[in-house]
């Protein structure tokens, strides 16, 4: 077999070379899944973290064409930086390679390029698996297929919060991928501490995991081994909340709702309502946050960026922004109340071009607000 072409940081080929401890960590979700500049503090808090426990991080992505394993600092501001990355599964790494393109590597290119340098250990929020629906879309991610492929113990808060837990444990079961909790009887529910499906193995300590990986190496499993470690419930997204819901089945706008508490002061006040609910947009669709008409007309109480746009690779919880336009009275807003709406809309992805003329029209260069009167 021939090597494989990694390139290893300092870092981490003295780590593996010296027998220490090494963490491997995705791209995708700084260059695609978290919003900027915040997609960077995280990128540098989890190697932050990692390094706090004694152990090396070692987040993979493809720059120019080379695998890269271990990012330098300005490699990581690249990651979170460059819009033009591509999303790069374990099918898109060779066609990278050979065209010397730059990716951020999603979990299963991840999981197959760590355990090609050699890294057993893989820490993500969550996994891909089967979508609902599937029975009519087929559609099921290739992180599954790759578990089944690579002794590499991936450490995930479950599987990403669109999916079918039930039906990708099933598929997980039928490709002999072991789950496990970790000090949990139940596989997690990504964003919640729980998903209520109760799991046939669980551990309390990391050496009960490394037994676990020391037995499979004996007997020679080749698969993964997932680790179910949860979000504590003091952090989960509320669970007693509703999901967004129309109240009517020909609505266009599902209702937000807020999960605390919070006084708007008069004359312009403004407060950022927190709704216990992140979501994850399909491509090629875009989210909008849409004010509420009765609470405008009765309160004064209106959305300040309406439509708030929400991206596809948006993940984090919604958050609406609400200002009180009531010149004397405050407004209360109480745990459970509506204060928004959600239209979710297709939209077209426009390319931009340079031209010396515009074609002209009726308005013509009447220039902003212009009625063509």
């Amino acid at each position: 077999m021939k090597t494989p072409p990694l390139r290893l940081s300092g870092e981490v080929e003295a780590a593996l070379r010296g027998g220490r401890p090494v963490v491997a960590l995705e791209s995708t979700i700084i260059s695609h899944g978290l919003p900027r500049p915040r997609n960077l503090e995280v990128a540098r808090e989890l190697e932050a973290t990692v390094h706090e426990r004694g152990a090396c991080p070692a987040t993979v992505a493809v720059l120019d064409g080379a695998v890269c394993v271990g990012l330098t600092s300005a490699e990581l501001e690249r990651v979170a930086g460059d819009v033009s990355l591509r999303k790069l599964g374990r099918r898109d790494v060779a066609p990278a390679l050979a065209a010397g393109a730059s990716g951020a590597t999603t979990v299963s290119s991840t999981a197959w390029l760590c355990a090609l340098a050699g890294i057993r250990v893989f820490a993500t929020g969550g996994i891909g698996g089967v979508h609902r629906g599937y029975v009519s879309s087929f559609d099921e991610s290739a992180d599954l297929l790759v578990l089944s492929e690579v002794p590499v113990t991936v450490v995930s808060a479950g599987v990403k919060s669109i999916l079918d837990v039930p039906a990708t444990l099933e598929r997980l079961e039928s490709l002999s991928v072991t789950v496990v909790g970790y000090q949990t009887e139940y596989f997690p529910g990504f964003y919640l501490h729980s998903s209520g499906r109760r799991l046939d193995w669980s551990v309390g300590t990391p050496a009960e995991v490394a037994e676990i990986m020391r037995r499979q190496d004996d007997l020679g499993v080749t698969s993964a081994l997932l680790v179910a470690n949860p979000v504590p419930e003091a952090d989960q997204l509320d669970p007693e909340l509703p999901l967004p819901s129309y109240a009517r089945p020909d609505d266009a706008g599902a209702d937000l709702v807020a999960r605390t508490g919070v006084s708007i002061g008069p004359a312009g006040g403004r407060a950022l309502v927190p709704t216990g609910v992140a979501i994850a947009i399909p491509e090629g669709y875009a989210g909008f946050v849409q004010p509420r008409s009765g609470l405008a007309l009765r309160h004064g109480v209106t959305v300040l960026n309406a439509p708030g746009l929400i991206d596809s690779g948006y993940r984090d919880e919604l958050k609406v922004l609400l200002v009180n336009t009531d010149p004397v009275n405050p407004y209360e807003v109480h745990r459970g109340d509506r204060v928004a709406q959600l239209v979710v809309q297709e939209v077209a992805h426009a390319e931009f071009v340079s031209v010396a003329e515009l074609p002209g029209s009726e308005r013509g260069n009447g220039g902003f607000g212009h009625s063509g009167r």
